[in-house]
């Protein structure tokens, strides 16, 4: 079911992520402003391990379109942002995003995980 949630922003209320947008869900946010929310993984993979997420329910890479070039911006900017404040700038960090049951995609909520504090070896998987 497709809800409004605060702002406006539409949210999925079968969604996980959504849920957490709602603050339905706790987790440990450490970042969040009208369009991006990010928070600790709860799974972490890596020594930093954050998820990135639009506040807007989009499924996946493949629901973007040439109008969300400016969302796509912003969250790149707020990675930038919390890489630096948790000392991934100078040692360098992994950007992630799956997309689909082979990507790896196990929440459908388009969102970016960012991985670092140790290193992260190739290929991933």
């Amino acid at each position: 079911m497709l809800l409004l949630g605060e702002g406006g922003v539409s949210i999925v209320s079968e969604c996980i992520f959504c849920r957490i947008v709602a603050k339905e869900i706790p987790s440990e946010i450490v970042y969040e402003d009208d369009t991006v929310l990010a928070f600790k993984d709860i799974n972490p993979q890596a020594p930093v391990h954050l998820l990135l997420i639009p506040k807007r329910h989009i499924p996946t890479l493949l629901g973007l379109t040439e109008a969300d070039g400016e969302l796509l911006a912003h969250i790149y900017a707020v990675i930038r942002q919390l890489a630096r404040e948790h000392g991934l700038d100078e040692k360098g960090f992994r950007t992630v995003v799956n997309t689909g049951d082979d990507g790896g995609q196990t929440v459908y909520h388009l969102h970016f995980h960012l991985l670092g504090g140790r290193s992260l070896q190739w290929p991933p998987g």
